[in-house]
C-alpha cells in the first residue's frame, strides 16, 4: 500500500497536470470558452479537496484489508474523475 504522502502527491500532481492544460488552452485559443475551462477547474479544485479529505480521514473502524480498499477506492475515483476532466477539455478543443 502506498504512503499518505504518496497518495496525496499523486493528487496534486494530476489536478495540477489538468489545470495547467486548462490555461495552455486557452492561451492557444484566445480565451475561447473561458467559462467552461473555469468550470473544470473549478470542479477539479473542490474534486481534489473532496479526495484530500478522504485520504486524511478514513474511518477509524476499518481493519487492515478494508483500509486498502478504501485508498484502492480514492485511486479509482481520480483517474475516473482526471480521465472525465480531460475528456471535457478535449472537446472544447475539437469545437
Amino acid at each position: 500500500m502506498a504512503s499518505i504522502r504518496n497518495i496525496k502527491k499523486d493528487i496534486d500532481f494530476l489536478v495540477s497536470e489538468v489545470i495547467s492544460d486548462c490555461y495552455t488552452y486557452m492561451m492557444l485559443y484566445n480565451r475561447k470558452n473561458e467559462e467552461k475551462v473555469v468550470g473544470i477547474i473549478n470542479d477539479l479544485i473542490i474534486s481534489r479537496n473532496k479526495l484530500i479529505e478522504r485520504v486524511n480521514n478514513p474511518d477509524k473502524d476499518l481493519d487492515t484489508k478494508q483500509l486498502k480498499q478504501h485508498f484502492k477506492g480514492i485511486y479509482t475515483d481520480l483517474f475516473n474523475f482526471i480521465d472525465s476532466s480531460f475528456s471535457q477539455l478535449s472537446e472544447l478543443s475539437k469545437q
